[in-house]
């Protein structure tokens, strides 16, 4: 538990990132402001903690207002449809949009498909020949997304990429090597890391701030 509690807006906080790192956040004490479009899509106990404020609103429908309280946003936002897949640009301009010039640190669940696999960053994971042609989509627009967000200089904002392999179901080991712009691989050879102990780093990240205005990236040991 943190000494200084913050106050974090974690949008898409029942999603699998999100719902993790909302308890990562709710472990160490801080105050989650959990946006959501359905509340039935909460635990329980989410819904019954005292440090949980929900709201059941579109992110597409929010405000400064809404995120006035709040020290941090993390944008857990994910669809999957190949016809919504543009929404990860959007929406994220969306956000920016509305913290630009304002207090509040925006922090995003990205994504490994723009990590760098050569020294003179030119050549992404995604235009490696090996990458999945299923995933090619989602990547290029979440890759797009972090492109855009790189210009801005009016929104205090960090992007936070998982390793190549992004396991929901892995264990959390409580550690985790930090990378930056290149895809990294662990003493196995293995570029991995877990939804759970990708949600220590993130909330590790607001409560520290070492990586502002920049995308760094996280895998296992």
């Amino acid at each position: 538990m943190t000494d200084q509690a913050q106050t974090i807006a974690i949008i898409g906080a029942s999603g699998k990132a999100g719902s993790l790192i909302m308890n990562e956040a709710l472990a160490r004490g801080h105050y989650v402001i959990a946006i959501v479009r359905n509340r039935d899509n909460l635990t329980s106990e989410s819904l019954q903690h005292d440090h949980v404020t929900v709201l059941e609103k579109d992110l597409f429908d929010l405000t400064y207002d809404d995120l006035r309280e709040a020290d941090a946003v993390i944008d857990a936002f994910a669809v999957w449809s190949s016809s919504q897949l543009h929404l990860h640009r959007s929406s994220l301009t969306y956000l920016a949009d509305l913290l630009s010039r304002k207090p509040q640190r925006l922090f995003v669940v990205g994504g490994a498909g723009s990590l760098y696999i050569d020294e003179a960053t030119q050549t992404r994971l995604i235009d490696t020949p090996d990458f999945p042609e299923a995933f090619k989509p989602l990547a290029s627009n979440m890759a797009m997304a972090l492109d855009e967000l790189k210009k801005r200089r009016d929104v205090n904002w960090t992007y936070l990429s998982p390793a190549a392999e992004f396991n929901a179901d892995g264990a959390r080991t409580g550690d985790y090597e930090i990378g930056g712009e290149a895809l990294m691989v662990n003493r196995a050879g293995k570029s991995e890391i877990s939804y759970a102990d990708y949600a220590i780093a993130m909330i590790d990240e607001v409560e520290n701030g070492r990586h502002r205005n920049q995308r760094f990236s996280v895998y296992s040991k």
